[in-house]
């Protein structure tokens, strides 16, 4: 699929963008189709994310996915018919080598980063570990779990702050982590729509605040991130997961020319 070279001031912002979880086939597809001729046309490193299982859904009756096995299936067929590295949440020990045939990015949900036997695990498939950080921790503490899959014999990492837990059911953001996890020497990433999620602010589901989320994602790259996770979805009020939060795919590229005008003018400032 190519390498996607992150952390030098002359690349421009990575992007990582899809839908909260796979709904259907043609809904899925049709959104990588849109995301890969956005990028093209601005020349944005692009890798297509969405889940196979939501595993950590609010309540146990919420829409999960297809689940693995169908999950890689699609994910291997947009993968190939558009040429563009793919990630997904991985959970369990038992999902690393499957998922490792087929994703590009192994991702750890930020409520398992801590997890250590699935942090070596994912680590020793060789390809890129995506860690979240935990709304529970300080962004020094991902030192640990960056030492976890270094010592497994793994230096393809990237962080992504995703906010930090204040009092019930609010996320906010500390824009220090940014440069903070990027003293550990790795590329970081801001997820711009689960930062502004509300966790389980909608009684039997998340609810969030999209129209927070430019702005987050402006002050991040500002900051330095080294790329952008977004959530995205044609019409967000009817997804399946994570509406409240996602951004509107139509409304994605002017969004992403002003991140890029920014990390243009923070570079040349450097």
């Amino acid at each position: 699929m190519g390498k996607l070279i992150l952390g030098a001031a002359h690349h421009p912002l990575v992007l990582v963008a899809g839908p909260c979880v796979i709904e259907d086939e043609s809904t899925t597809v049709a959104i990588a189709r849109e995301l890969v001729d956005i990028t093209q046309r601005l020349e944005v490193p692009f890798i297509f994310k969405a889940s196979y299982d939501k595993a950590n859904r609010t309540s146990g009756g919420s829409y999960r996915g297809p689940g693995l096995e169908k999950g890689l299936d699609l994910l291997d067929y947009i993968r190939n018919r558009f040429q563009v590295p793919v990630l997904s949440d991985v959970h369990q020990l038992t999902e690393i080598e499957p998922a490792s045939k087929v994703l590009d990015v192994l991702q750890i949900p930020a409520f398992l980063c801590r997890q250590t036997d699935l942090l070596t695990a994912a680590a020793r498939t060789g390809l890129t570990v995506n860690i979240k950080k935990g709304q529970f921790l300080s962004p020094g503490d991902m030192r640990f779990a960056v030492e976890k899959v270094a010592a497994a014999g793994n230096e393809n990492i990237l962080l992504t702050e995703r906010g930090t837990t204040f009092g019930y059911n609010n996320l906010v953001v500390d824009m220090r982590a940014i440069p903070i996890m990027g003293l550990l020497g790795y590329p970081v990433l801001f997820d711009a729509t689960h930062s502004v999620q509300l966790p389980g602010g909608g009684g039997w589901v998340s609810g969030g605040n999209r129209e927070f989320v430019p702005v987050l994602a402006k002050a991040a790259v500002a900051a330095g991130a080294n790329g952008l996770f977004l959530e995205v979805h044609f019409e967000p009020d009817k997804a399946l997961c994570d509406g409240p939060n996602s951004w509107p795919l139509g409304q994605l590229e002017p969004l992403l020319r002003s991140l890029l005008a920014i990390q243009q003018a923070v570079s040349g400032a450097c």
